[in-house]
């Protein structure tokens, strides 16, 4: 059965995590817009997948990633198990800040597009072995199943992140060269390391002269390296300002920033607006 657009409909979560699994011949799904992250793997079956309007096929050991503004559903031409892994922002704020971190590469890296999120090889019998061993614990009442379940549900996300992390090119105008990656990925390690990220630190990390390391990025990306540096660093803030409820002055201190105002008077020089009202515009949305 191909799933099937209609009214618009808002579906919420109402606790900070849920766990479903779905055996189904057909599968219906009308436009909605929900408050809460979906990530879906594929025990069994085959079919389309529609997201945003795009459309690719799936089969089984499939894990999918669904945003809240995503438009999204099945053409189920194989009878399936969907295992759904549903999480909303208060799930995210209370987890610890590196875990935190390691989430923000989904929230600027996904490219909202149909297809798995796992490239990796060797994730692949790891993700299923989480998502068995979810629905196993979900399906029967045994001693700490909930802590058990909550670390579950983090390592399956954690793995999920370091597949985007590692296919990114972080948000570069045209798809890197192999060759420029290693460099993209020190900077994504260490955004949060302010020292690091200077262009004499950067060139001898890669023994390379600062003044060709600065050239080559721009070649291959289309963006200066520097900018690129604060163009990511801010996405993470955006990321930051939207999912979790730390103070600003934390972020801006977490960021290494001199202080608030400096966050503030660099947040809007990208934006347009204040961090506060940043923030809250996008919870106006909701």
């Amino acid at each position: 059965m191909i799933c099937i657009f209609t009214g618009m409909e808002i579906r919420n979560l109402y606790r900070p995590y849920e766990l479903e699994l779905l055996e189904t011949s057909e599968y219906y799904a009308p436009v909605h817009k929900k408050t809460f992250f979906e990530m879906v793997f594929i025990l069994e079956g085959r079919g389309i997948q529609h997201i945003n309007r795009h459309q690719l096929p799936y089969i089984s050991d499939k894990l999918f990633l669904v945003f809240p503004q995503d438009l999204h559903g099945f053409e189920v031409q194989e009878t399936t198990r969907f295992f759904f892994i549903r999480f909303n922002n208060s799930y995210l704020k209370h987890q610890p800040a590196e875990w935190v971190k390691k989430m923000e590469f989904i929230f600027h890296n996904h490219n909202h597009l149909p297809g798995c999120i796992v490239k990796t090889m060797a994730d692949k019998p790891l993700v299923r072995a989480l998502v068995e061993a979810l629905a196993q614990e979900n399906s029967n009442a045994y001693p700490h199943r909930e802590a058990v379940m909550a670390q579950l549900v983090n390592s399956l996300i954690t793995v999920a992140a370091r597949n985007i992390s590692q296919q990114a090119n972080g948000g570069a105008k045209a798809p890197p060269s192999d060759a420029v990656l290693p460099l993209l990925n020190y900077i994504h390690e260490h955004i949060y390391a302010p020292e690091q990220l200077k262009v004499e630190k950067i060139a001898a990390h890669f023994n390379i002269s600062p003044n060709y390391i600065s050239e080559y990025f721009k070649k291959i990306t289309g963006e200066g390296l520097q900018q690129y540096i604060i163009t990511y660093k801010m996405k993470l803030i955006e990321t930051r300002l939207r999912f979790t409820d730390n103070r600003i002055r934390d972020i801006a201190f977490e960021f290494g920033f001199t202080d608030e105002s400096h966050l503030n008077r660099l947040f809007k020089k990208h934006t347009g607006q204040s961090p506060t009202a940043y923030r809250k515009q996008y919870f106006a949305t909701f």
